[in-house]
């Protein structure tokens, strides 16, 4: 594989550093190479390519936004013998801890970027003879994404959609129930979605979505501090609903009262969140169910049943 990387990148230098990372889908190792250190997730299975593929995609909206901090990407390369290796910036990384509230501020500036880019866009159409608008970040009215992301290694549906409940609904829940489906045959989860699809557009009664670019899996074991500030990786984005960001970070902690305050000062809580931010921990339940098994089954049901009633 190093000579492979060596070749791919065009250095003359690629020593393995001691540095290792990595979660329960990739491994990871970082080197030193003639233009500095990277660091380069590591996947065998075969569908490799299109998780890092997404991931790359990722992190270069991310990056364009120039929001808040993400590794640059690099490279995606195929392995000779199956699966791929994803070359990014290596960014010397450390629990959250100081950079809390700044990481919530970040995070509703990455969220409301699009909107202030829309609204750009259109005060420049009514503006005679100030430009067309343009920007250099195109302006986003849809929701999905421009290629396939990955929440863990099961592929996320993301055409485009104009409306984000039927795009929720559909490319998210149903898709990931479906899975369940296929795996499980749970007649009880086929009767409680029967029910619940029903009632999901009352969840949204006197609320706007804009389309917001999101990070897509942010969990504690997806946020970190570097020297400057808070650092996001691992991203699954698309562009969705911003309260969908805060689903899986407040069911596995690790965000801090500093962060919610900093995040809400900016995007306060709408009508009915917290009966959505349910709506949305449904998903990474079930998606947790495809991926870990049945221990995830019984937080399925609960919140189908408390969202059913």
């Amino acid at each position: 594989m190093e000579a492979l990387l060596k070749r791919e990148l065009g250095t003359t230098t690629l020593k393995a550093t001691g540095h290792a990372g990595g979660g329960c889908i990739s491994e990871g190792l970082s080197y030193d190479t003639d233009d500095g250190r990277v660091f380069a997730k590591i996947n065998h299975k075969s569908q490799a390519r299109q998780m890092f593929d997404g991931e790359k995609a990722s992190l270069e909206a991310i990056l364009s936004t120039n929001t808040i901090k993400v590794p640059k990407p690099l490279k995606v390369v195929d392995l000779e013998q199956g699966g791929a290796v994803f070359v990014m910036e290596h960014v010397d990384m450390r629990s959250l801890n100081r950079y809390s509230a700044q990481l919530g501020e970040q995070l509703a500036d990455l969220h409301l970027h699009n909107k202030r880019q829309k609204e750009k866009r259109d005060k420049g159409e009514q503006t005679i003879g100030k430009g067309s608008g343009q920007s250099e970040v195109p302006v986003v009215d849809q929701f999905g994404f421009h290629v396939m992301t990955c929440c863990g290694y099961i592929p996320q549906v993301n055409d485009w959609q104009a409306d984000w409940v039927s795009f929720y609904t559909q490319q998210r829940l149903q898709h990931q129930l479906h899975l369940v489906e296929q795996t499980y045959g749970d007649r009880e989860v086929r009767e409680l979605w029967a029910g619940l699809q029903l009632k999901i557009p009352a969840l949204f009664s006197g609320v706007t979505v804009e389309p917001a670019l999101l990070h897509g899996d942010l969990w504690s074991g997806n946020v970190a501090q570097y020297s400057d500030g808070p650092v996001i990786f691992d991203p699954a984005s698309f562009y969705g609903h911003s309260e969908y960001e805060l689903a899986i970070a407040s069911m596995f902690g690790g965000f801090g009262r500093q962060f919610y305050e900093a995040y809400h000062q900016q995007i306060p809580k709408a009508p009915g969140f917290d009966q959505r931010l349910k709506l949305y921990q449904l998903f990474h339940n079930i998606n947790h169910w495809n991926h870990f098994g049945s221990s995830y089954r019984g937080s399925s049901l609960r919140i189908m049943k408390e969202l059913s009633k």
